[in-house]
């Protein structure tokens, strides 16, 4: 299986979500909260910031609304 990051799978309000709970994870895990959270910020971040999530390529799913259905 071969993933193409090129291929943007995360829309705009999922990107969105993805920003401010990421934030929000790192923010909790600076201010003493556990350092597997802030891990998981830092992967939300990740996949907002490069518009590709490697689970949605994995299952063929976009939550982009203009994007064209994954071919297998």
């Amino acid at each position: 299986m071969q993933f193409d990051y090129t291929k943007h799978n995360v829309g705009n309000s999922d990107s969105l979500i993805r920003s401010v709970v990421g934030t929000l994870l790192i923010v909790g895990a600076v201010l003493g909260g556990s350092w597997i959270a802030g891990l998981i910020g830092v992967v939300a971040l990740g996949t907002a910031y490069f518009r590709f999530c490697p689970a949605y390529a994995l299952f063929s799913f976009s939550s982009k609304k203009d994007a064209a259905p994954v071919a297998k």
